[in-house]
């Protein structure tokens, strides 16, 4: 009996319904994770196709229904359509020529199958008519998504090495939809872990932070560790961090804070500002991340002591972040809004200081003592400025 896909929104949108019409209910598939979460009842963020057709026909027949689209990956048989829903992803079939565990060479290809077997794991090599709803699964997806596994199609050691990154797609997937590891798949992950040292690092980061952001990734990263996958991509985590880190989450659940892929991270790593640098560097990180992990890093026991006055300092984020990994409670500084220091160099100029390093140092003694005194009044300012210029 063939399965069919719910009728989710998505799928009754009449934006796609133009491109279906543009280009053939029989030449074209809703495709991956579109309809593995619509079958499990999640929310579909994304839409990808998969037709027939090849680019430049797809283009061109975009165009004739008035269909902008942009060539996102070409080379891959890529392209996207503009649609007023959200863009759509459409992939002209294709089979692997040859791979080298970074890139393949591609071919284009009329076969449904041929296409499903060039993907990673069953449950994402579901295709589904745009008209019927019908399902195609070529290697037991639906099963596998039923029974909440998540297995490679065909050898896993074989999948593997035509894409090194698999390995950490693997444990990703693993996390979010599998109830337990596949045993051929743990073990062609442990023994080709060191060829994830062949991958560009931003793919590497990214796959990484994907992983950190799910809901709870601290048991496959313990996992991942014992399998020897962990010290190829961040060797900088030891046995404590990844406690750390299982702790860390336990504390985001009880005081109801959303994942952080960041904050994750940085109770990955040692609290040592040199090593949060040199990560965010190889992984190629965004300037706001390299940011919040070197922060974070340079966390403190006292931290606790005093937390409205560790986010006066280094921003409610990072005092949130801090206090989490530490085990203080964040809740004093949740809905905290920081009180303006109530002195301006210009009064210190007034007082007979001369305008230069001098003020500058002031303000910031006067201002570390207004934060360390828990933001007392104007008053009590005034009477710190004082103090300041008679030891001056």
């Amino acid at each position: 009996m063939t399965e069919h896909l719910p009728r989710a929104d998505w799928t009754q949108r009449a934006s796609l319904a133009k491109l279906v019409e543009a280009l053939g209910a029989e030449d074209l598939r809703w495709v991956g994770g579109c309809v593995r979460d619509t079958l499990l009842g999640y929310p579909a963020n994304d839409i990808d196709a998969a037709t027939r057709h090849l680019p430049a026909t797809v283009i061109d027949r975009c165009r004739s229904a008035g269909i902008r689209t942009v060539p996102t990956g070409i080379d891959h048989g890529t392209v996207t359509a503009i649609l007023e829903d959200g863009p759509v992803e459409i992939t002209t079939l294709r089979r692997d020529v040859a791979t080298d565990g970074r890139r393949a060479t591609i071919a284009f290809s009329e076969d449904w199958r041929d296409d499903a077997a060039r993907r990673d794991f069953t449950i994402n090599a579901l295709y589904a008519h745009p008209e019927t709803l019908a399902i195609d699964d070529y290697f037991g997806g639906l099963d596998d998504l039923s029974a909440h596994r998540v297995r490679f199609i065909g050898d896993a050691a074989t999948r593997i090495k035509e894409d090194h990154l698999r390995i950490l797609r693997y444990f990703r997937f693993a996390t979010r939809f599998g109830d337990d590891w596949d045993a051929e798949a743990s073990r062609a992950c442990s023994e080709l872990a060191p060829t994830l040292k062949g991958l560009s690092r931003e793919r590497v980061g990214w796959e990484l932070q994907n992983l950190l952001a799910l809901p709870d990734p601290a048991a496959t990263v313990e996992r991942m560790r014992e399998l020897g996958v962990l010290q190829e991509v961040l060797p900088e985590s030891g046995r404590r961090e990844v406690a750390q880190l299982a702790r860390l989450v336990d504390a985001e659940r009880s005081a109801a804070i959303a994942p952080a892929a960041m904050r994750r991270m940085a109770a990955l790593l040692p609290a040592i500002v040199p090593v949060a640098e040199t990560v965010a560097a190889r992984l190629r990180l965004s300037r706001s991340q390299r940011g919040r992990l070197t922060c974070i890093a340079r966390r403190e026991p006292q931290d606790a002591a005093h937390p409205q006055g560790l986010a006066y300092m280094v921003g409610r984020e990072c005092a949130v972040d801090r206090l989490l990994i530490g085990g203080a409670d964040p809740a004093p500084i949740i809905d905290w809004e920081a009180p303006a220091f109530p002195l301006k160099g210009g009064e210190i100029v007034a007082r007979g200081v001369a305008r230069g390093p001098e003020v500058a140092r002031m303000l910031q003694c006067i201002e570390k003592r207004w934060v360390s005194e828990r933001f007392p009044s104007r008053e009590r300012v005034e009477q710190l400025l004082d103090e300041e210029l008679a030891a001056r």
